[in-house]
């Protein structure tokens, strides 16, 4: 059977790319395993396709039918991260990639990661600029600038004198209060 399981962690969740260009896909296992396998689930043609596995060793298993040059495994030192690496990239590679290991006769995948490859990558959209004025402009220096506004602009110090006369208001009650606890301690202790 097949779970996913919070064992293995897979980065990142999408990734768009350009055709014959290259990309990878990371797994992070929590344990450490034999090794990983890894799984392609392809919409189009309705199959889940075994592509490679990779042992403790670097040595690759190839799926049928799989080029070899197309797919590669790379393990860090620590045994516990995993990156799939797909180059030559053509749209028969769209689909969900899936790292998975062998645990209690049970293959636990990954998260997943969906591939999708066009022949364009989409441009950012441009930012459109209002057209230089060819009017002079008049540079205003700093010093003349504070001299007709002041220190602070009415912006700033209308809102910061209304919020500390609310904060003397709400301190009122209470210095009332103090007082009147003042009081009663001292008659208290002068009834003693």
């Amino acid at each position: 059977g097949f779970c996913t399981n919070l064992l293995l962690s897979q980065t990142p969740e999408r990734i768009l790319s350009q055709t014959n260009g290259k990309t990878e896909i990371l797994c992070e296992l929590k344990n450490e395993y034999a090794g990983v396998y890894w799984y392609r689930w392809s919409q189009e043609r309705q199959n889940f396709e075994f592509l490679i596995f990779s042992n403790l060793l670097g040595k690759a298993t190839y799926g049928a039918n799989i080029n070899q040059d197309k797919f590669s495994v790379h393990r860090a030192s620590s045994h516990k991260f995993y990156s799939l690496h797909i180059s030559h990239l053509h749209a028969s590679d769209n689909g969900t990639y899936y790292c998975s290991v062998f645990q209690s006769s049970q293959l636990l995948l990954g998260s997943g990661t969906q591939l999708s490859v066009v022949d364009f990558l989409p441009l950012p959209p441009k930012t459109t600029q209002a057209p230089l004025s060819t009017k002079p402009v008049r540079c205003v220096t700093e010093s003349k600038a504070t001299s007709k506004k002041g220190a602070c602009s009415p912006l700033v110090w209308v809102p910061l004198a209304t919020g500390i006369l609310v904060l003397l208001l709400s301190l009122v009650p209470t210095a009332y209060r103090l007082h009147r606890l003042q009081r009663r301690l001292w008659l208290r202790i002068h009834r003693q």
